[in-house]
Formats: structure tokens, C-alpha cells, sequence
């Protein structure tokens, strides 16, 4: 199911990091990126595969993968059920 390294295409080696670019080079910066559907794709399985390779894959690896995983995980669903829980913040109960 999933893709190797070999088969994600990988960003343009002459295009700066968006950590590099300057503050007037932004738009410009950001029509260079490929925002069709399988770019966006290609994309987030390329951070997944660093993220892999970073924490997962590793000699020693711990629990902070899966405790970063379930954190963003717990804040996703708070974010989600933010408006059900300030109506029931706001409620008062005799």
C-alpha cells in the first residue's frame, strides 16, 4: 500500500526551503509549488516518510512516536468537538 523513497518525486533541488525565503519572495515562492491534487498527495507522503525515518524507523526507537501521534490525535478531536463542548461550557446546571 505504501510508496518507497523511489517512487515519491521529490521537490525541485534548486527551490529554496520555505524556512529560506524571503518575505517578497513568498508568492512567487508559492506559485512554484504544485498544488494539483497528486502534489498535494506526493506531498504529505513525503513528510510521512520523513516522519518514518525519523522516529519510527530507527536502531533504539521509544514511545515518541505514537505519544506524538496520539497528542495531535487528542487535539484534532478536541478542535473538532470544540462547538458541542462551549455550549455545554456555557450551560448551567441548578
Amino acid at each position: 500500500m505504501g510508496l518507497s523513497a523511489s517512487q515519491i518525486p521529490e521537490p525541485p533541488k534548486k527551490d529554496l526551503p520555505l524556512w529560506d525565503v524571503k518575505l517578497g519572495e513568498l508568492p512567487k515562492w508559492v506559485g512554484r509549488r504544485d498544488i494539483s491534487p497528486t502534489g498535494v498527495y506526493f506531498a504529505f507522503k513525503r513528510a510521512e516518510l520523513r516522519f518514518h525515518n525519523k522516529y519510527v524507523h530507527v536502531k533504539r526507537g521509544g514511545i515518541a512516536p505514537y505519544a506524538m501521534m496520539l497528542t495531535g490525535y487528542c487535539i484534532l478531536s478536541y478542535i473538532w468537538s470544540y462547538d458541542h463542548l462551549k455550549h455545554d461550557m456555557m450551560r448551567k446546571h441548578p
